[in-house]
């Protein structure tokens, strides 16, 4: 197992602790979620730097990287929408996509072809490390609500365009392959 493939399975351990954190009631919760939340973030732009830099790119990372990210920020979300910091539907628009787009990798890599992280999906992944910042920060600073809210937006906008370019990509390599 190489760094890289190790900073993207850290990060998804640091799932449960960034939705636990999030959620208990606790003093300083918020703030600590909020801290372990930027560290897993961290871990994505160092694995993959890491991994290019060090020609350590592996199927398994180019597989696993995405479903760290995807539980990452589903998991925040799902946080957000139990905070009542956010509309469920949104969410649910931003996960399904996720899910989509999983299903997709899934099959493409069943007939031997990987489709790895698109601009636009790096893109939205980066919107949405920034809503969720901005609407963590609104619980304290009431303030960024609107600008959380705005980004959110984009991020739902990005996930929807994301997701019919995974599509379009998709079904043009699964039909121009014999099955």
């Amino acid at each position: 197992m190489n760094l890289p493939n190790t900073l993207t399975l850290l990060r998804i351990f640091l799932v449960p602790l960034v939705v636990v954190l999030l959620l208990t009631r606790t003093h300083g919760g918020l703030l600590l979620g909020t801290v372990v939340f930027a560290l897993a973030v961290s871990t994505d732009y160092l694995d993959g730097y890491l991994a290019r830099r060090r020609n350590q790119v592996t199927k398994l990372g180019i597989l696993l990287d995405p479903i760290a990210d995807k539980l990452l920020t589903a998991a925040a979300f799902i946080a957000l929408v139990e905070m009542k910091a956010v509309p469920a539907w949104m969410v649910m628009i931003i996960i399904g996509r996720d899910m989509v787009v999983t299903g997709l990798r899934n099959i493409a890599a069943s007939r031997e072809f990987l489709m790895p992280a698109s601009w636009l999906g790096k893109g939205k992944m980066v919107i949405q490390v920034i809503a969720i910042f901005l609407l963590l920060s609104a619980q304290r600073w009431p303030i960024l609500r609107l600008p959380g809210i705005v980004v959110l937006w984009l991020a739902v906008v990005v996930a929807v365009v994301s997701a019919m370019d995974y599509i379009r990509t998709f079904w043009r390599r699964a039909t121009s392959r014999p099955s």
